[in-house]
């Protein structure tokens, strides 16, 4: 199946010249409020793609962050930080004219919807967390650094699939074979030698190193400026990013929160299972967009 028929590609210019890329999914005159589908480190738009398929009634954006998928790399990796990316967002928001969206962000895009909520509120009509919070553990931000930019090309897709078996495999403690070759698909791309490789550029993890160094950061401020802004948090019940803690924090710090925890689920959920599916749904639903 030819998935490039269900989203247009394009591409713009970054403030400072770099060419980003971002698939533009449903009908960009629909009423309905549209959707920017932003994802995790090392992640890239594909995906967003089942989602974005289900949403199709309105316009869906989900971008390649700098140095992700097929967005081009910066020769500068100090660029690879959250200032950037939110310049990024911000002038793809003015390009596909959207002042007044959904942001979906799981993890990394979970901050960076935090950060709009500060530094673009008006435009938010809404906010999903996807497995991230305003506090991190340290111990996860370690782990998280001690793998990213480190795997060097592997062999074949079957050997790609056993990598993510091995190391994600009580993150997706359910997943059938047809899963784990999904996950591989939106994982890697392919070297010139037609191996599968990661698909980011690893000079990220220079900024990721030295985040780690400086400790976890702690973002209730952001969180705070989802204060007025309907926002729904969703949480893998076998996460390490998101402690059941901070979960249960947030919804003091925030009453109406809506909440969902998935079963069987690590760091992140992939928002295809069925309890996201309907809490997505019914979140969309109330918002009236």
């Amino acid at each position: 199946m030819d998935l490039s028929r269900e989203y247009r590609e394009r591409r713009y210019s970054a403030q400072d010249g770099l060419s980003l890329y971002f698939r533009d999914y449903g009908d960009p005159a629909s009423d309905e409020l549209p959707v920017l589908c932003l994802t995790g480190l090392t992640r890239n738009s594909k995906d967003y793609h089942h989602l974005a398929c289900r949403l199709t009634s309105r316009r869906v954006v989900c971008l390649d962050y700098r140095g992700r998928g097929r967005s081009d790399h910066d020769t500068d990796y100090r660029h690879y930080e959250p200032r950037t990316y939110i310049s990024d967002i911000v002038q793809l928001l003015a390009l596909i004219n959207a002042h007044r969206l959904i942001v979906i962000g799981t993890s990394l895009g979970g901050i960076l919807a935090m950060i709009l909520g500060a530094v673009q509120p008006f435009s938010l009509a809404g906010v999903i967390l996807n497995d991230i919070g305003p506090e991190i553990p340290n111990a996860s931000t370690e782990r998280i650094a001690s793998y990213v930019g480190t795997l060097d090309p592997l062999p074949n897709w079957d050997a790609a699939i056993a990598f993510l078996r091995t190391n994600y495999g009580a993150v997706y403690p359910d997943f059938d074979d047809e899963g784990w070759r999904r996950m591989a698909e939106t994982t890697f791309t392919l070297d010139q030698a037609q191996r599968p490789c990661i698909d980011y550029n690893p000079q990220i993890a220079k900024t990721i190193h030295s985040a780690a160094d400086e400790g976890a950061p702690r973002l209730w401020d952001f969180f705070g400026t989802l204060r007025q802004i309907p926002t729904l948090s969703i949480r893998g019940a076998l996460s390490d990013v998101l402690s059941r803690e901070t979960f249960d924090a947030m919804a003091l710090a925030k009453p109406d929160l809506v909440r969902l925890e998935v079963p069987n689920r690590g760091h992140t959920p992939l928002l295809d299972e069925p309890a996201c599916v309907d809490a997505i749904d019914r979140f969309l639903i109330e918002l009236g967009s």
